[in-house]
């Protein structure tokens, strides 16, 4: 019986678009709701970072393509970004632990896009979305990248859960999948 659901496939193949719609779907049905997503900055034309979005509206900087210059403060990389650990955490931490206090009759369901190489910098925001899988009153509708190089460990732990149900979103299905993960959502609140 599957109490979570994630989105994986390729950069750029629409899970944040599916997860936005889905979000919408529950939202204007009166679910409760609440989470984030990550949405790419652009300037000129070109990606300059990463911006983490709650559903509430707020908005702050994960990560900026950095200069090569090194500085003296401990910098998280990927790629060409520098995250922001400090601003992602406050945005997103107090999110995870309030949704793991309600004591509702019905189930919450808490938005995580994505569990990625950036977030996973931040070990509070790893054991909150742990905390959040385990409690009982949250269903988490995520997205985890596909497998690429080295393994990430919270990654294939929800990847493995028997609790979790995985959609893998294709160029072929993104535009006929929105119903069943709707569906799927929707049967873990049950």
């Amino acid at each position: 019986m599957s109490k979570h659901v994630f989105l994986t496939g390729p950069p750029g193949v629409g899970k944040t678009t599916l997860i936005q719609k889905v979000t919408q779907a529950l939202k204007s049905a009166g679910t409760s709701i609440d989470g984030f997503y990550t949405e790419e900055v652009r300037e000129g034309g070109r990606r300059t970072g990463f911006d983490v979005v709650t559903l509430s509206g707020k908005r702050g900087p994960l990560s900026r393509v950095g200069s090569d210059s090194s500085t003296s403060r401990r910098e998280y990389r990927v790629g060409q970004y520098i995250v922001d650990v400090v601003s992602f955490e406050q945005l997103v931490l107090p999110i995870l632990r309030n949704v793991n206090c309600g004591s509702d009759a019905e189930k919450k369901i808490c938005v995580v896009d994505e569990v990625g190489k950036m977030e996973l910098f931040s070990q509070a925001f790893i054991q909150a979305v742990r905390q959040t899988l385990t409690g009982s009153g949250t269903v988490v509708l995520g997205t985890i990248p596909i497998p690429k190089g080295k393994p990430l460990d919270l990654v294939e732990e929800i990847r493995n859960r028997k609790d979790v149900k995985v959609f893998n979103v294709s160029k072929e299905n993104r535009n006929s999948i929105f119903q069943d993960i709707l569906a799927a959502v929707e049967s873990c609140r049950k």
